[in-house]
C-alpha cells in the first residue's frame, strides 16, 4: 500500500498556491464523442497558454523554480513541484535541481527520483524528449499524474493491454511495449528505456550524446511505452505524450473537422515515426 504522502501534500499545496496566483488551472470540457471512445477529448475554455501556441521550449522557468509549486526535495537531485497549468489536480512535475537538458539521455539519477516518487505515489508518468516530442521547457522534467488503486490510468488502458498481449494488430508508428515487473522499486525501468532506444534506432548514452530521434516515454505500474516521434503539432493539436495514452486537447487552432473525418488515431499516426522491424 502506497503512502501518498506527496501527493496529498501536493493536493493540499495546490488550494494554496491557487490563490495566490502562482497555479492556474486551466478550464476545460469534455466534449462527449462516441465516435472517438476511447479517447477522451477536451476543449479548452480558459486563454491558451504559451506552451500551447507554438512547439519548441520556452525561457526555462525551473531555473529558480516557484517556490510557491515545490511539494518536496528528494535526494536524488530532483524537486517535485506542481504543474503551473493543470488540468488534473495534482500534476506532479519531477524535475532535476540543477540543470540538465530535456533533450538529453535520462540518467541513474532521473531513475532515482522517478523510483522515490513511485514508491509513494502511483499514476501515469510521462516524458516529451524536445520539441519535436511535444516538451515545452529545456529544462530535465518528467511528470506524474497520480492515480488510486485500481483506477486505469490510461484511456487506453485496454488497448495497450491487447497489445501486450498480441490480440491486437501493431499500431502503424515506432513504439515498443514491454510489461513492467518492479513497479514500487523501479529497477527495471532503466534497462528497458535503453533496449528501447536502441530497438528504435534513438542510440545509446555509450556512443551518442544525445537521443538522434524525438521520442515519448510513457509508462504506470504495468508497462513502458516508447513511441519515436517525427513532429509535434498537427491539424492545430498541440500532441505530446498524452496523446498517446489517449488524450487530447483541442484549442481555437484545432480542427475539429479533419478530426471528425479522420478519427483521432490518425492523428497520432500524423506525428509518430513509420514502423520499424524488430530486431
Amino acid at each position: 500500500m502506497r503512502a501518498e504522502r506527496i501527493w496529498q501534500r501536493a493536493l493540499q499545496l495546490s488550494s494554496h498556491a491557487q490563490a495566490s496566483g502562482a497555479l492556474v488551472p486551466l478550464a476545460t470540457e469534455v466534449l462527449v464523442a462516441p465516435q472517438h471512445e476511447p479517447f477522451v477529448l477536451r476543449r479548452l475554455l480558459s486563454t491558451t497558454p504559451k506552451h500551447l501556441r507554438r512547439g519548441g521550449p520556452k525561457p526555462n522557468p525551473f531555473l529558480p523554480w516557484e517556490r510557491a509549486l515545490e511539494v518536496d526535495q528528494l535526494d536524488s537531485g530532483h524537486v517535485v513541484l506542481l504543474n503551473k497549468y493543470p488540468v488534473q489536480a495534482g500534476h506532479l512535475l519531477l524535475i532535476s535541481a540543477t540543470w540538465q537538458p530535456q533533450s538529453g539521455w535520462l540518467s541513474a539519477d532521473d531513475w532515482r527520483g522517478v523510483a522515490h516518487l513511485a514508491g509513494d505515489t502511483g499514476g501515469l508518468w510521462f516524458f516529451n524528449s524536445c520539441a519535436a516530442s511535444g516538451a515545452s521547457q529545456p529544462h530535465r522534467h518528467l511528470q506524474l499524474l497520480p492515480r488510486r488503486a485500481g483506477e486505469a490510468s490510461t484511456p487506453l488502458a485496454t488497448e495497450i493491454e491487447r497489445q501486450l498481449a498480441m490480440l491486437d494488430p501493431a499500431w502503424p508508428w515506432a513504439y515498443r511495449l514491454s510489461r513492467r515487473v518492479d513497479p514500487l522499486g523501479a529497477t527495471d525501468l532503466p534497462a528497458l528505456y535503453l533496449e528501447h532506444a536502441e530497438q528504435l534506432g534513438l542510440g545509446h548514452p555509450h556512443y551518442d550524446p544525445q537521443p538522434r530521434h524525438p521520442y515519448n516515454l510513457l509508462f504506470d505500474d504495468d508497462w513502458l511505452l516508447t513511441v519515436r516521434r517525427t513532429q509535434e503539432h498537427c491539424a492545430g493539436f498541440s500532441l505530446n505524450a498524452l496523446a498517446f495514452a489517449g488524450y487530447l486537447l483541442a484549442t481555437e487552432s484545432s480542427d475539429i473537422e479533419l478530426l471528425e473525418r479522420e478519427g483521432p488515431w490518425s492523428l497520432l499516426r500524423a506525428v509518430a515515426a513509420a514502423p520499424i522491424a524488430p530486431p
